[in-house]
């Protein structure tokens, strides 16, 4: 059984369309990641699969029930960690975390020991009784994620889960979605625009951008299906004509004094390359990455503008400034 399908997933404000006819099957247990840039309809596809916001038009099922009809049961068997902070600052991480699984109906004999379970895994015992207005961004992180897992769901959501956060404590983050993942064989569904977090949380990566899945495969085929390695040359005057003719050039770009280039077996025709290149100030080669197959497949590089958790909001007001 497949834990999520969606159908022609439609959302629109007015004439803006953000998630355009969307069709995708998660399967239990996967770790399934939505990239792109900010405002691409990632988080507005993730409200519509949690119930917070209704579909134009299509339909989908989360767990087995239909997001449209059965709103109730889909939302007790997922949980959801926002992009924007939604923990209390004056409540101790421990009152958060009662007050979560009050809302959820979790038996109150059960509580306690959950909450210390959860608070275990993000590694937070040692700071449960304190503020979270005292806690660091990273510390917040964690708490909403314990959060997210109290009530014990089969889907969890997880918008853009280290947004912001210092790399050290990404990597923190990364470790905790993955054991969860290994542990619980939990179905994890999460948003990112850091190409790393696709790479190397997710079983397979959907490329989203202006509301469309464009390409969609594990990052290893992404990765593949460029061919050749990335080089970037820099320099003024350079012959991008004789480059081009090279056997072993897949693909030539020119911006500016720049040119990007996919090529064959790098470590085996590099030196051929910058024989040809003639003078040149600056050389970078590197194997491909999500980016290079997110520019392949959009023509655009990641964008970091815009976003958030209240996405939906914003598209609302830039349709109506429209008119």
């Amino acid at each position: 059984m497949s834990a999520i399908t969606i159908s022609k997933l439609t959302k629109k404000y007015e004439d803006l369309t953000v998630v355009d006819g969307i069709d995708l099957t998660v399967e239990q247990g996967e770790i399934f990641g939505l990239l792109g840039p900010n405002g691409a309809g990632k988080t507005t596809t993730l409200m519509m699969l949690s119930t917070l916001l209704e579909p134009t038009s299509g339909n989908a099922s989360v767990n087995g029930f239909d997001i449209k009809t059965q709103q109730g049961k889909v939302r007790g068997s997922i949980g959801m960690v926002f992009q924007d902070p939604s923990t209390d600052e004056i409540l101790t991480g421990y009152e958060n975390l009662k007050l979560h699984a009050l809302m959820y109906d979790v038996p109150v004999e059960e509580i306690g020991e959950r909450i210390e379970s959860v608070l275990k895994l993000v590694d937070l015992r040692d700071r449960q009784h304190d503020m979270v207005k005292k806690y660091s961004g990273g510390m917040r992180r964690r708490l909403e994620i314990a959060r997210g897992l109290l009530h014990q769901p089969e889907i969890l959501f997880l918008d853009e889960p280290t947004l912001g956060l210092d790399p050290q404590t990404r990597e923190h983050i990364w470790a905790y979605i993955e054991a969860l993942a290994k542990k619980s064989g939990m179905t994890i569904i999460l948003t990112t625009h850091y190409m790393e977090e696709a790479d190397k949380l997710c079983d397979r990566v959907a490329i989203i951008d202006h509301g469309k899945i464009v390409v969609l495969d594990t990052p290893e085929k992404l990765r593949h299906a460029m061919g050749g390695d990335s080089v970037l040359l820099s320099g003024k005057d350079l012959p991008m004509d004789e480059i081009g003719k090279l056997p072993f050039v897949q693909k030539i770009e020119k911006i500016d004094h720049h040119l990007r280039l996919s090529i064959a077996d790098s470590a085996k025709n590099l030196q051929e390359l910058l024989r040809v290149a003639g003078d040149i100030d600056l050389v970078e080669v590197r194997s491909p990455d999500l980016n290079d197959v997110f520019l392949h497949f959009t023509g655009n590089e990641i964008r970091e503008e815009g976003g958030g958790a209240m996405e939906h909001l914003r598209v609302i007001t830039r349709a109506r400034q429209n008119h």
